[in-house]
């Protein structure tokens, strides 16, 4: 029996190991992968999509976790695609308009945790060159933004485009050029991003800087097909500014999509009315989980929804319900029932005693 546990521990053991030596590919929109000998995963991507029904433009954030100090992502965009720094303002700002409303609610009874269910104390919360047509991939342009290498691509030949990459310094997943192929039919552009901090020797760790893409599109669309190279669990988050609010057309291989909040906006200054151009839009906050990113099998097509109805989510606080300095309802009544019994069992012995002779 010993032995039995000692290889169950170690088998257990090796497969974490493996974990934290095995790259994970990991981003809501593309494939990342860290330099060799490295590890790096996306815990969640959370982007504002801004679309006034030709123009797209998003803003994106990754909050990554690991030891490596290089890694790499490609994006497909349907048109031309420019790129800039984003400001990372907009997500706070986005953060406070959709908090969940906090009420709360009463009870009657007591529960765990109440008197006479506990002791009191209550419960506790917790610039290389330039390509070439005839190479079959196109430099649209390369820039360097913050920590951020940023190459804008066109490619007629999936081989073509992961040999460029790999050429570049773009070290990326061998399944890529299977993966690309659909993107190279539709005939889409690329982004292509190296993330290298400025400050040497500091891991890619937390909340990168975001990055602002625009390109023109007659659909809401974003980009997760690549997605389906993670080998983690993927989480995102999708800020929506539209005109009406917006829905995904279908989960693409996720959990349901999940809105928690809907309503009209007005920003009033900042990155968030500079985003919408200083009007009012709707905005549509969608949260979705890819337990198996494997299955992912589309973009995400985003559409309007048959009605601008608002939401907001609601917050409940159970508490118990208490009168004057926090007496309990409940003692109150049933005190109150139980002396109304006594006195009632007394009226009713009085009224069966014999009268005197």
């Amino acid at each position: 029996m010993r032995r039995r546990i000692a290889a169950l521990l170690i088998a257990l053991l090796a497969t974490q190991v493996g974990a934290l030596v095995n790259p994970a590919y990991a981003c809501g929109c593309g494939a990342m992968v860290p330099d060799r000998q490295s590890r790096i995963g996306v815990d969640r991507e959370t982007s504002v999509v801004h679309w006034d029904g030709r123009t797209e433009q998003i803003v994106m954030r990754f909050t990554v976790r690991g030891d490596a100090h290089r890694a790499a992502w490609i994006m497909p965009v349907p048109g031309r695609a420019t790129v800039e720094l984003g400001d990372g303002q907009v997500f706070g700002e986005l953060s406070r308009l959709t908090r969940p409303e906090r009420r709360t609610r009463s009870y009657f009874w007591p529960r765990d945790g109440d008197w006479p269910f506990s002791s009191g104390a209550g419960d506790t919360a917790g610039a290389a060159p330039p390509g070439s047509a005839d190479s079959g991939v196109g430099v649209v342009g390369r820039e360097q933004l913050g920590d951020f290498d940023v190459a804008r691509l066109t490619a007629t030949d999936p081989d073509a485009l992961k040999d460029w990459l790999e050429a570049n310094g773009f070290e990326l997943p061998d399944r890529l050029t299977a993966e690309v192929t659909p993107y190279v039919d539709q005939k889409w552009e690329y982004v292509a991003v190296r993330l290298a901090p400025r400050q040497q020797g500091r891991p890619l760790r937390g909340d990168l800087d975001p990055l602002k893409i625009r390109f023109e599109s007659p659909v809401l669309v974003y980009p997760m097909r690549l997605s389906r190279m993670a080998k983690t669990p993927q989480s995102l988050g999708l800020y929506v500014l539209a005109e009406h609010r917006m829905e995904p057309s279908s989960a693409i291989g996720g959990s349901a999509p999940e809105v928690t909040f809907a309503g009209k906006i007005t920003p009033r200054g900042g990155p968030l009315a500079e985003l919408t151009g200083g009007g009012p839009a709707f905005l549509t906050a969608i949260d979705q989980r890819f337990p198996e990113p494997g299955r992912i099998d589309a973009d995400h097509e985003l559409r309007a929804a048959a009605r601008d109805t608002p939401y907001r989510r609601v917050v409940h606080r159970d508490e118990l319900l208490t009168v004057g300095d926090g007496v309990p309802v409940w003692l109150l009544t049933v005190s109150a029932a139980l002396v109304a019994a006594a006195s009632a069992l007394v009226v009713l012995r009085r009224r069966r005693r014999p009268a005197a002779a």
